[in-house]
């Protein structure tokens, strides 16, 4: 791999892939609407486009190749197509941004339960998609025109959520800071089991899917999974403090109506491991706990 082209790349995972694909001397491009700064300098070219408008895709890709595309911005079946078509003959492979959202909810998910060969899209636009179902549609209908569609080798890398010292959800330091500072929290299904990567995992992971021979589906991330319940009982055995839980509380950013793992037994048969959940889990308490 000597160029890839990043649509994204200004934030959080993003910008890790980027800094590893410098490193690595890769040429990268970056291709955004440029609302967002990045710190690179030089060491990158960029592009700015709107995934809205097909003509900017067309603009911005005319007379140029890559060997590695990143999507890290699509949200609709609409934008799947038309970057597709923007990027026809100008890429080799196609790594996509996928989420363990395209699973119904439930636990330990392997990546036949869902096939976006099965799936038909509806075109859409992004405005079309509402609320978690219109996103978990916007991802099912993305893989799905991408798979059926592409010349090209297609990855949809089906993230669970992402933590790290560097996510700006701040979705885990809630937990953190509510249970430190006695902030009573709302958690409604305290049992459901979740997924989890490290940030610069998720990084890494998608720079190797791009340097690897497979293609299809796969599920990335830490082997073990946990619920909420266990969650707020590792903050507490750490920080020495007790959750206060009660129906008047502020929600907890992991409210879901389901529980949402997946099964990474195929990365790991790829060579792929990852940090266990525990010490993942262990090192971001501490350290939001340290700034509290």
């Amino acid at each position: 791999m000597k160029s890839a082209l990043i649509l994204g790349g200004t934030q959080f995972v993003g910008k890790r892939l980027v800094q590893l694909l410098v490193d690595e001397g890769v040429e990268v491009t970056i291709a955004t609407r440029g609302l967002t700064a990045d710190s690179f300098g030089n060491q990158v070219t960029r592009l700015f486009i709107s995934r809205e408008d097909t003509e900017s895709l067309v603009q911005a890709f005319q007379d140029k190749k890559w060997d590695v595309v990143f999507d890290q911005t699509c949200y609709s079946s609409q934008e799947a197509l038309d970057t597709l078509k923007a990027l026809n003959g100008k890429v080799q492979k196609y790594i996509f941004i996928s989420s363990q959202a395209v699973y119904d909810f439930g636990s330990n998910h392997m990546e036949e339960s869902f096939n976006p060969l099965d799936f038909e899209p509806i075109l859409k636009t992004r405005k079309d998609y509402k609320g978690y179902i219109g996103y978990q549609e916007a991802k099912r209908a993305a893989e799905a025109i991408l798979f059926q569609n592409a010349d090209f080798p297609v990855v949809a890398v089906r993230f669970p959520i992402i933590i790290g010292k560097d996510d700006y959800t701040n979705r885990l330091k809630f937990h953190v800071e509510h249970i430190k500072e006695g902030k009573p929290m709302f958690i409604e299904h305290p049992n459901f089991r979740y997924s989890f990567i490290d940030s610069g995992e998720a990084a890494s992971f998608l720079l190797s899917m791009a340097k690897s021979d497979y293609h299809g589906p796969v599920n990335p991330g830490s082997e073990e999974d946990c619920s909420l319940s266990e969650l707020n009982t590792l903050i507490e055995d750490l920080i020495g403090s007790k959750a206060i839980l009660s129906i008047d509380g502020d929600p907890s950013p992991y409210n879901l109506p389901g529980a949402w793992s997946v099964n990474t037994s195929l990365a790991q048969s790829m060579g792929f491991s990852f940090t266990s959940l525990d010490r993942l889990l262990k090192n971001l308490i501490l350290h939001y706990s340290s700034f509290l």
